[in-house]
């Protein structure tokens, strides 16, 4: 449920994300900025925002002075739109079909005309077609007719006043190309919608958006990831877990083995966040699946992203342990998920998990690994801020959710990427180690919130048996290290 109020009839965009982020839409008959470099979405948003009108059984009119009639229509049906009927479009066309005598008494020519002209055309369609709804792209063609900023500003006003007795609600286009240090509209306009589009290093183009203004209203401030599909702009408000509250029973939910249900001071409670932690191979999968097993067998759900593994191998290595991920899948008990994190957004993701937490009913969450997860970020430092109103709001649901992060190395000093410890309820650490030979694996509970856990060090096996877990290592000091000193007489060690 979200915080923000809703209390007026207002023009919708038919985009959730965005709708909620406006707190409902734009406030009828007032004037807005849609702004944003050319690539950010401008024009998708836009139709869709009149769509969503015509939809509704409103008027509308798109006056476009940058693009042609038919680029537009083309544009729309990349997207599977057609344009209907309710939606006029007026073209003030470039000099190009002057010569073209069938369309010289119905079209202007927006490079030749004189700015008062192109105003005055712009009312005459509106006066001639009463919209409910109005599109103007794009201002960037206006403010070089203007040629000043004093101009400009007084021809902005002329069109804000105008639509202001009109009773239209009004979407303005800039596309950002002239000053951008210019906020002439800023000031005049009732509320603005700024639109950014970011390259990284590597993968595919990110872009979000920020509510710069909006008069006398809440809104979600912050930034909110979007994206462009086939199909229009969808867009995924920043999380805010505080907003999502639930009441679930706090029971513990065991892991399926005993041994490490009792490393865990009986199990894992629900409601709370599990981080594994621990080098490559040392099998922090394989217990967050062991989890996943535990609790489809209670007769729950659960969903798991994975950014490392490609389903194939996985479901492959999986079933040779007794862990048939792809039997769960398959009846619709599991949903598993492949993430590219070059292709991925944060705020896409966490609505990815809120949905299957939601719709999917999943009770159990894992996303593997956190090291992918880091990837898709566009900006580093912001990683702890994303996961914690996640973990928070899984929390708040009822969740179990489990965390795995690779450390680097192998033995001995072992380095996190990124520090999450103090946002997960539970650590749980595994460790390579060496004993007369071989390389062994042991594991232990660092960190436990919700409750009491062994503070021992346990052995464990990964075989065809699936995860068995050992007696702790009472004749071993130093086995955290990676190399550890024998201090007793005989090694309760698995064999092989």
């Amino acid at each position: 449920m979200s915080l923000l109020t809703i209390t007026e009839d207002k023009a919708l965009f038919g985009l959730d994300g965005l709708d909620d982020i406006l707190a409902g839409g734009l406030s009828r008959h007032h004037v807005f900025l849609l702004e944003g470099s050319p690539g950010t979405g401008k024009t998708t948003l836009a139709l869709q925002f009149l769509l969503q009108g015509a939809a509704r059984g409103e008027r509308c009119l798109y006056v476009t002075l940058s693009e042609t009639a038919e680029e537009l229509h083309i544009s729309a049906a990349s997207h599977g739109m057609q344009i209907p009927e309710a939606i006029e479009v007026f073209e003030l066309s470039p000099p190009e079909t002057f010569l073209n005598a069938e369309q010289q008494q119905s079209l202007l020519y927006s490079s030749d005309l004189e700015l008062g002209e192109t105003t005055k055309a712009i009312f005459d369609a509106y006066e001639r077609t009463k919209p409910d709804r109005v599109v103007i792209d794009s201002l960037s063609e206006i403010r070089l007719l203007a040629q000043s900023s004093l101009r400009y500003r007084r021809q902005i006003l002329a069109l804000k006043h105008y639509f202001a007795r009109s009773g239209a609600t009004v979407l303005l286009l800039d596309d950002m190309t002239a000053d951008v240090s210019d906020k002439t509209v800023h000031s005049v306009v009732h509320g603005v919608i700024h639109l950014e589009e970011m390259a990284p290093t590597y993968g595919a183009e990110r872009r979000r958006l920020r509510i710069l203004k909006y008069r006398g209203q809440a809104y979600r401030g912050g930034y909110h990831d979007y994206v462009i599909k086939t199909g229009g702009v969808s867009v995924f408000p920043r999380l805010r877990a505080n907003e999502h509250r639930t009441d679930y029973q706090h029971t513990t939910q065991s892991s399926g083995v005993r041994e490490l249900d009792g490393l865990l001071g009986g199990g894992i409670e629900r409601g709370s966040s599990t981080l594994l932690l621990g080098p490559s191979g040392t099998g922090k999968s394989t217990f967050s699946f062991q989890f996943v097993k535990a609790t489809i067998e209670r007769g729950e759900k659960a969903a798991i992203f994975q950014f490392d593994e490609e389903l194939g191998l996985l479901f492959a290595r999986t079933k040779a342990l007794g862990l048939d991920l792809e039997s769960y899948r398959d009846r619709g008990l599991l949903h598993i998920e492949q993430l590219d994190a070059a292709e991925l957004s944060p705020g896409e993701f966490a609505h990815r998990v809120r949905d299957k937490v939601a719709s999917f009913q999943a009770t159990t969450v894992v996303i593997d690994s956190i090291n992918g997860y880091q990837a898709a970020m566009p900006e580093e430092n912001a990683l702890v801020l994303h996961m914690h109103e996640l973990l928070q709001y899984l929390n708040r649901q009822g969740a179990n959710t489990f965390l795995t992060v690779a450390q680097h190395g192998l033995v001995g000093d072992m380095k996190s990427p990124v520090d999450v410890t103090y946002l997960a309820d539970t650590v749980i650490l595994l460790r390579y180690f060496e004993s007369r030979g071989r390389v062994l694996r042991a594991v232990s509970v660092i960190k436990k919130r919700t409750g009491p856990h062994e503070d021992t060090i346990r052995q464990f096996q990964i075989s065809q048996k699936g995860l068995t877990v050992g007696d702790p290592l009472t004749q071993f000091q130093g086995v955290l290290r990676g190399v550890p000193d024998f201090v007793g007489d005989t090694a309760p060690l698995f064999s092989r």
